[in-house]
């Protein structure tokens, strides 16, 4: 199991209405220490959107997401959590918040290429 590698990951999820408890899959987000690989993928799907929540603003829902990608690349472009360490910058990420972009519960599993793993988490679990 020496080319397996522990990782963990959470559904990005689009929440309109948070006292509803209704909510999307929009996205994936997935971190492996051993990789030092943090990397958020998601797909808006307006017409789906819309019609889950007429009153929801697209836009700015990307504009979060889109903060999502910047947190995980890091650096100064993603403020001041960008300079944080990669596990740190996923815990930021995935902390439970009561806001319209909330992410899963943290799971874990083993891989060999958090790239392909990301991938098929999203495929399975948005698409």
């Amino acid at each position: 199991m020496q080319d397996k590698h522990l990782y963990e990951y959470a559904v990005i999820r689009i929440v309109p209405q948070v006292e509803r408890e209704e909510f999307v899959n929009v996205g994936v987000v997935l971190y492996c220490r051993q990789k030092k690989f943090l990397k958020a993928i998601y797909h808006i799907d307006r017409d789906r959107l819309t019609a889950f929540s007429p009153a929801l603003d697209i836009d700015d829902v990307s504009c979060y997401l889109q903060s999502f990608e910047k947190i995980c690349a890091g650096g100064k472009l993603a403020g001041p959590i960008g300079e944080f360490a990669v596990a740190e910058r996923f815990r930021w990420l995935t902390a439970t918040r009561s806001t319209v972009v909330q992410s899963s519960k943290v799971h874990p599993g083993f891989c060999s290429d958090p790239e392909i793993t990301l991938t098929l988490l999203y495929q399975q679990l948005v698409l």
